[in-house]
């Protein structure tokens, strides 16, 4: 496991994309953890706010191919996956492939397409492969979902059901700028330009090795312990119609040996758990309909302040 190569994977990656994001630097190292960890992320924000930028300039950064899905009410599954056309040239039924057919799939604004587009993605996102008229095709690698939606309009938007949210290995929230980062924004020229003009920074071989390697991160049974608590106390917790999966549980490990290896470690310790806990935990938790976003949040903050730390034995 060549730590170095991690750490300078994370520094390439975050650099570029801030040149377009200013002051997000833990946002993209969390989308970074996801996409090592190769999951989706649903970033969800007020319009305005940068996701769409993030997710471009992203990537950009990594290489491969990028398409952006402007969903919509009258989007069709179809227009997602894809369809067998007749070839009046050739006498036969053509496939012609879909959006999805590539490695970065923005699904710009997802909550405002029909729950039957929605759960066309799921396939795909869990199981890298679609299947169009009874014919399967695997999805290259890396492919990665990156969704978006506004949190505050609810007008002509279909919310998204649990089981398809618990699809998304994170979800995050850009928030808004200090006040000297936003002047900076403002004075400088386009964002579209500046998105346009970024180089890609890591070769495809390396991401396959930061993918492929990065399991070797050690966990050790304290630490096993501590995610543990953690999931079974949100479990517990009376507030909540239902706590972590075993899916969520996966996916906090993960993150952590992730999140060891782009620090420079080759083991996992408690601080990279509670760093990447909130985004990976927070939108698995359901309290009903009527609960906010970050009312989700402090309680699953305060649920990790008192879950006890493992201490190293001196």
């Amino acid at each position: 496991m060549e730590l170095a190569l991690f750490a300078e994977y994370r520094r390439k990656v975050v650099e570029n994309c801030s040149k377009v994001i200013i002051g997000k630097e833990e946002a993209i190292l969390l989308v970074l953890i996801c996409f090592v960890c190769s999951g989706h992320v649903l970033i969800e924000d007020l319009p305005g706010t940068g996701k769409t930028m993030l997710l471009r300039s992203f990537a950009r950064t990594i290489g491969g191919d990028f398409k952006r899905i402007q969903f919509t009410p009258d989007l069709l599954p179809s227009d997602l996956t894809g369809i067998h056309f007749y070839n009046q040239k050739l006498g036969d039924f053509q496939f012609r492939p879909g959006p999805l057919f590539t490695n970065i799939v923005l699904a710009d604004e997802i909550n405002r397409a029909t729950p039957r587009t929605q759960s066309s993605l799921l396939e795909a996102m869990e199981e890298r492969q679609i299947t169009v008229d009874g014919v399967t095709t695997l999805l290259d690698e890396p492919f990665m979902v990156m969704a978006t939606q506004n949190p505050l309009e609810s007008y002509g938007t279909f919310p998204l059901p649990e089981a398809q949210i618990d699809r998304f290995f994170m979800r995050l929230s850009l928030g808004y700028m200090s006040r000297s980062q936003e002047l900076s924004v403002i004075a400088r020229p386009s964002v579209l330009d500046i998105v346009e003009s970024l180089e890609q920074k890591v070769s495809k071989e390396e991401t396959a090795y930061i993918r492929s390697s990065y399991r070797q991160a050690v966990v050790s049974a304290d630490v096993s312990g501590y995610i543990m608590d953690i999931v079974e106390a949100t479990r517990r917790e009376s507030r909540f119609v239902a706590g972590v999966s075993t899916r969520g549980a996966i996916a906090l490990y993960q993150a952590s040996q992730a999140c060891a290896a782009l620090n420079g470690r080759d083991y996992v310790i408690p601080e990279d758990l509670r760093f990447v806990a909130p985004p990976i935990l927070a939108h698995r938790l359901s309290m009903g309909t009527t609960a906010r976003n970050d009312s989700y949040t402090e309680i699953l903050e305060k649920i990790i302040n008192k879950a006890k730390v493992p201490l190293e034995d001196i």
